[in-house]
């Protein structure tokens, strides 16, 4: 007995060993995180991993992300509560930014200051960010007066001289003054490269600057006729060149025509390098990829010698979970701590919103006159995920008024929503809608006998085995006792297209058509990936 007991415990403390030494190391199987994390940027802070990314219109905007071990990846704190507090912001007078807002963060962090500066298309302006402590939201701000920094890369050099770099095709390099408030009198300010027009649908942007070693690297997505979008390179061992290039990532992947490309290299305490590289994949977005990185010649070539990779260890031990999307019981007790994962649809109306006013409910109350949901105040929104998902909610309707819509949507440009009217006369009906925010159509309309009434969207963006449709398809049902659920005779093709510019986001929203004060309860969000 005694011989057993020790064989035992030397193969536990052998096991125990083995698990340690298993855990020195990360299983990464790409994309990085099913979900719309375009533009993004990376850096590191000693051991700590930063990713900011773009989020357009949505509000609080510019989300920053943390990580330990490069592929869980969790929401901290926003750049911004919002741009600016005008007509386009607030959705009034036929106003909005879609599309536009806040582009292409570049972050940077120097001296014990965390940078981050974007272009914001509905202002036609260049702000820079600044804060001691990324942890937490809303930034100090200055604008760059003259300057449209087009998916600019901020670079402060080693000689203490502050550059960026930005542009499509013609890409130009600028001298800051040192406190990144102006453009630096006299400085460096000129087009720094130059690329053909010849031979490419898309020419170079999405610069990411770098001064590694003896050489600076100009990293940006192309599209060469006939091939997928390219990450391609460019490098000189002086900061105005010449510059000489190369391809370092190019290639079909996951089952897509579109390339990998545009985004950052960032290295490990370890001194490992990877890329966290995007790619555009339909209806769920623009999603992140983490990519193996190796220095050859000189030169950043990442993947598998450029081919995108889609499985490997990363060489970082295992660190917490991803809180990038997130189900959501709304029992706060303040409205501060809304989870991060939530963003409004344009700046939102604070006191017209509650997570207090019904305890664990999330109360969207009216004050604003809308004609679609397109340009309701208080929308509710959160990252969809791939490759299928359903999101749920109750809605409690009883404080509804005549004119009232509020539910449950697949917010893009083509949309579906499911949820509750009220008509004239105070009935409330079950009713959806599906089509572009041009030209969308009640498919679904049965008077609603209770108060409440239980919602369902289902997203298929990559069809696995056992589906019976395409790609990018959302399916929308109701249950009026939440245990028998009836299925909406429609399918949306989803899209993602240009004029908004986002991702599928799942979206809560109540807004009045003839009056005002009008409440709507939600108890609960739930989304889970199947």
């Amino acid at each position: 007995m005694k011989l057993k007991s020790t064989l035992v415990v030397i193969a536990l403390l052998l096991g125990t060993t083995l698990n340690v030494a298993q855990a020195q190391t990360t299983k990464m199987v790409n994309p990085l995180t099913y979900t719309d994390i375009p533009d993004n940027d990376v850096i590191r802070v000693g051991d700590d991993f930063y990713m900011v990314s773009t989020t357009m219109f949505l509000c609080p905007g510019a989300p920053i992300m943390h990580s330990k071990d490069l592929v869980h990846w969790r929401i901290i704190s926003y750049i911004y509560d919002y741009i600016a507090d005008d007509d386009i912001y607030n959705l009034r007078n036929g106003k909005d930014a879609y599309g536009k807002g806040q582009w292409a963060t570049t972050l940077r962090y120097h001296n014990g200051v965390f940078y981050a500066l974007f272009i914001a298309n509905d202002q036609h302006k260049t702000y820079v960010y600044r804060t001691t402590d990324i942890t937490k939201s809303y930034w100090e701000r200055n604008e760059i007066e003259g300057a449209f920094f087009h998916d600019a890369s901020l670079l402060f050099d080693n000689d203490g001289k502050v550059y960026v770099v930005y542009g499509n095709g013609e890409l130009h390099i600028t001298e800051l003054t040192p406190d990144l408030r102006a453009k630096k009198q006299g400085g460096v300010d000129q087009v720094l490269i130059n690329t053909p027009r010849q031979g490419f649908g898309l020419r170079a942007e999405g610069a990411h600057f770098y001064h590694i070693g003896e050489y600076y690297y100009v990293l940006v997505i192309d599209w060469p006729s006939g091939k997928p979008r390219t990450e391609r390179c460019f490098r000189s061992k002086t900061l105005l060149g010449p510059y000489e290039e190369k391809i370092v990532l190019q290639g079909a992947f996951d089952g897509r025509g579109d390339g990998v490309a545009q985004g950052a290299i960032v290295d490990t305490p370890k001194g490992d390098w990877y890329g966290v590289i995007f790619q555009d994949h339909g209806g769920v977005g623009r999603v992140p990829t983490l990519q193996p990185m190796k220095w050859m010649d000189g030169w950043p070539i990442l993947g598998d010698n450029t081919i995108p990779v889609k499985e490997f260890d990363v060489n970082l031990a295992p660190y917490g979970e991803d809180h990038i999307w997130a189900n959501d019981e709304f029992n706060y007790k303040s409205n501060d701590e809304l989870d991060l994962v939530w963003q409004w649809n344009h700046k939102p109306i604070n006191a017209d919103w509650s997570v207090t006013a019904r305890k664990g409910w999330m109360r969207l109350q009216t004050s604003q006159i809308a004609t679609n949901l397109f340009n309701a105040r208080n929308t509710l929104t959160q990252r969809t995920v791939g490759p299928r998902c359903m999101n749920e909610t109750l809605l409690d309707a009883s404080g509804m008024k005549p004119g009232d819509k509020a539910g449950l949507a697949a917010f893009q440009t083509n949309f579906c929503s499911i949820g509750v009217e009220v008509d004239d006369n105070g009935k409330r009906f079950v009713v959806a809608t599906s089509g572009s925010r041009r030209d969308a159509k009640e498919v679904l309309r049965m008077p609603l006998k209770g108060k409440k009434v239980w919602l369902r969207m289902k997203y298929v963006f990559t069809p696995q085995a056992d589906d019976s449709c395409g790609p990018d398809k959302a399916f929308m049902s109701y249950s009026t006792d939440g245990k028998r659920w009836v299925d909406v005779d429609n399918q949306l093709q989803m899209r993602f297209t240009l004029d908004l510019f986002i991702g599928y986001k799942a979206a809560l929203y109540n807004y009045p058509t003839k009056q005002t004060g009008g409440y709507a309860d939600f108890d609960y969000f739930h989304q889970w990936v199947y």
